[in-house]
Parts: structure tokens; C-alpha cells; sequence
């Protein structure tokens, strides 16, 4: 059994890992930089997690764990300390955009989560009232979990659209953020004519 400063040891290098493989990607980081940046020794790093993959199974793990809502409280009713939950989620979401674009092993479990928990948060918003029904509930979720990873995988292009000094600060995300919540709570379109269309096209694709 582990002592609870060898856990604190433990998720210190682990946080480590998550900050430098966000940034620099998990080929370019050595397991020497990794022990530097959490102040220990290589030896530790190896002792705890093994090899780096070892080390990066585990950060897709507690990026996991985030997902499936190890959390109870909705940080939408705390919108006044949104901005300090987003600058203290910073590392997370570069890990999170590293892991879809360098091919994570774990890449597919960690969005299938984001999914399970939208569904259900989406579904919890049907009956309180707060979400419109649809009825295709598991398509809605999962193009809602594309379109809230999209800003992390099109970061740079991003920054340079609209001008930001880096997509992950808060000041960014939440002008990106507010702008497609904009869009979900408003609506883009005037009418319904682009729905029709999409909607009759598939009625011809079920029929034919």
C-alpha cells in the first residue's frame, strides 16, 4: 500500500507528464524532463509509472476519471469562478487536444466518456426543461462533444482567425466558448429551409 506522500508524489509527476506532453507532445518528452519538472529523480518517475508509456496510460486515466464526472458540482452554477476553473483546466485540455491528434491509446475511451456524459447531462436537461428533445439523442451528443473538442484540435488556426496570443487562456476560451454556445442557444439560421433539405435527403436514403 502507498503512503500518502508517495501519492503526492505520484500525481505530482503525473501532473507533470500531463503539462509536457500537452505542450510538447509525449514523443518529444523525455522521462529526465518529466523528473525535472515534478523535481525528482528519472529513477522515481520509473519506479511509480515504469516507462513514459506507463506514464501517459495514466494521464489518459485521470483525464478519464475528469470526464466521467468524478466532480459533483455543475460549474454552470458557479458561473462567476468559470474563469478560474478554465485557467486551472489549462493543462488538461492541451493534453486532451495532444491525445486526438497524436493517436493516444486511450484517444477513443476518452471521447466514447465525453459522450456517455453529455447523453446523460443532455438527457437531464430534456426533463428539467433547460435542453430541446431530439430524436436522435446519441448523434446529438456525440457531434456536441466534436464541436467542444474542435477548438482544442484547431487551436492554431484559431488564434490566428481571430487574433488570440494562446487559444487555451481563459480570456480565449471563453470568448470562443460563449460564441458557440451562442450559436446552440440561439440558433444560426432564420428559418428551417437547410433542415428540410438535410431532412428529405436522408428520408431518400432510408427509402432507397
Amino acid at each position: 500500500m502507498r503512503s500518502s506522500s508517495d501519492l503526492t508524489t505520484r500525481a505530482r509527476i503525473r501532473n507533470a507528464a500531463l503539462e509536457l506532453f500537452g505542450i510538447h507532445g509525449a514523443g518529444q518528452v523525455s522521462i529526465r524532463a518529466i523528473a525535472d519538472a515534478a523535481g525528482v529523480s528519472p529513477a522515481l518517475v520509473v519506479h511509480h509509472f515504469e516507462s513514459k508509456e506507463g506514464l501517459r496510460r495514466a494521464c489518459d486515466a485521470y483525464v478519464t476519471g475528469l470526464i466521467r464526472g468524478e466532480e459533483d458540482d455543475d460549474p454552470l452554477q458557479y458561473p462567476a469562478e468559470l474563469a478560474a476553473l478554465l485557467r486551472d483546466s489549462v493543462p488538461v485540455r492541451r493534453y486532451l487536444a495532444r491525445a486526438f491528434l497524436d493517436g493516444s491509446a486511450d484517444a477513443a475511451a476518452i471521447f466514447d466518456g465525453f459522450v456517455e456524459v453529455t447523453q446523460t447531462w443532455l438527457e437531464e436537461g430534456r426533463h428539467d426543461g433547460t435542453v430541446r428533445p431530439t430524436d436522435d439523442p446519441r448523434a446529438r451528443a456525440a457531434l456536441y462533444v466534436a464541436w467542444q473538442l474542435a477548438p482544442l484540435v484547431f487551436d492554431t488556426h484559431l488564434a490566428r482567425v481571430l487574433g488570440l496570443n494562446d487559444p487555451y487562456e481563459p480570456d480565449s476560451t471563453l470568448r470562443i466558448m460563449r460564441a458557440g454556445l451562442h450559436m446552440l442557444t440561439h440558433g444560426v439560421f432564420a428559418d428551417g429551409h437547410a433542415l428540410a433539405a438535410w431532412t428529405t435527403a436522408q428520408a431518400e436514403e432510408d427509402s432507397a
